[in-house]
């Protein structure tokens, strides 16, 4: 299945939102819970990398048009075939 922008907006998103509430946390943390500043920290930065990066991830090529796909020889659809008269 090819990758396309709304798949890549639903994975930006989130990402961007979450790491940001990581990395905000590991800001202000204080008191016991400035043990789990690393973890934060880490957290934060995985999720906004993996944000940005799926961002650049290659978008799969186009569906073929219905001429790419006529076996040879056939007409495109609204023509008529040269060894016919027309009416």
């Amino acid at each position: 299945m090819a990758n396309n922008r709304l798949a890549k907006g639903i994975v930006l998103v989130p990402s961007l939102l979450l790491g940001g509430a990581f990395l905000s946390a590991a800001a202000w943390l204080d008191g016991p819970a400035a043990a789990n500043r690393g973890l934060a920290l880490t957290l934060g930065a995985v999720l906004l990398g993996a944000g940005v990066l799926a961002q650049f991830l290659p978008s799969g090529s186009p569906p073929p048009s219905p001429k790419d796909t006529l076996p040879e020889g056939t007409p495109p659809e609204g023509t008529l075939p040269k060894d016919e008269p027309t009416p």
